[in-house]
């Protein structure tokens, strides 16, 4: 049977006994001061409540001490910082893998993590975010265009989009460049990367279901999509348009990547926002000589590296170049 918490902790009993202490109808009894005390108390009681109901209906055991080395284990691996507000995400997410291996708790999991290597790349990709779609923040590809014709020499363009996901973003670059130089074979290279390898292979096939087309100007569907010939609602990207990418797994915490300078452009947005400072500016580190010097990183909108100053300046709407860039 449930038990019941009186929120005056006196058997549900009015605390008041009469006589000239006593207080009136519609008068509070508390001292002054202490309504804020006793509503944060109820607050945290029916916290605390609510946390144990959510444990108690799960269907797999998941303390505080799992949900802890998961956050370090995705740190270490990937850099990633989860917030404690994300313990229910972590469960929903990872209670998955746990029915598919067989695994009666979290903790048997996580063992199952250190003598299962390969296990190691689906337990991150599982914990991955991956929203994206085409020409997402769109100025910034105005900006690239504008960037592309501005170049004076005749050589490959080269862009490194290292957040590439399940290719919404490189497919936006590869038409930007095709629109640029009104040719499906413009002298660009595209190096597409992502930790998350399903999300990669799903780029590499570059097929999109109607919603995720959609919102494309109609011209540049005609141009660069074609219909699946069993299914309507599939557009692929022309063989052209995939020819110019090359989708790679990478790490941004490994200590060598398979990506060489110099670099035109680094499209690396809403995903520095899942790294603290000190990661943030060791990856920025690195991406400073790939750079040419008149070379551009496109951030995510929320972001900011300005504890980075040494390593970067700000060209405005979360562009950037390196200190020695001429660009102004």
């Amino acid at each position: 049977m449930a038990t019941h918490t009186s929120l005056h902790g006196n058997s549900g009993q009015h605390p008041s006994g009469g006589g000239a202490g006593s207080s009136r109808r519609g008068d509070s009894p508390l001292a002054p001061g202490t309504h804020s005390a006793t509503a944060s108390s109820i607050v945290k009681t029916l916290s605390a409540l609510h946390s144990t109901t959510t444990a108690q209906n799960r269907e797999f055991e998941f303390t505080s001490i799992d949900f802890e080395r998961v956050r370090k284990l995705i740190y270490e691996h990937a850099g990633i910082a989860l917030s404690p507000a994300k313990q229910d995400m972590v469960y929903s997410r990872l209670a998955r893998r746990l029915r598919a291996c067989g695994d009666k708790s979290f903790a048997q999991y996580l063992q199952r993590l250190e003598r299962d290597r390969g296990e190691w790349e689906t337990f991150v990709n599982s914990l991955t975010t991956n929203l994206t779609s085409f020409f997402r923040e769109s100025h910034h590809f105005d900006i690239l265009a504008q960037q592309i014709r501005q170049m004076k020499e005749k050589r490959v363009f080269r862009i490194w989009c290292c957040a590439a996901s399940t290719g919404e973003e490189p497919y936006s670059l590869a038409i930007t460049a095709c629109d640029v130089f009104s040719t499906l074979t413009p002298p660009v290279e595209i190096i597409a990367s992502d930790i998350d390898t399903a999300v990669l292979a799903h780029g590499e096939k570059g097929c999109y279901r109607r919603d995720r087309v959609e919102k494309l100007q109609q011209a540049h569907i005609t141009r660069y999509f074609t219909h699946s010939a069993t299914d309507g609602d599939i557009y692929t990207a022309r063989p052209e348009l995939r020819r110019l990418i090359s989708f790679r797994r990478i790490n941004l915490l490994s200590p060598t990547w398979t990506v060489q300078g110099p670099l035109d452009a680094i499209f690396c947005r809403n995903v520095m926002i899942y790294f603290d400072k000190q990661t943030q500016y060791a990856i920025l580190k690195r991406f400073v000589p790939l750079m040419r010097p008149d070379g551009r990183l496109y951030a995510g909108h929320s972001e900011s590296f300005i504890h980075a100053a040494d390593l970067l300046r700000s060209l405005g709407r979360t562009v950037y170049v390196r200190l020695d860039s001429p660009l102004r």
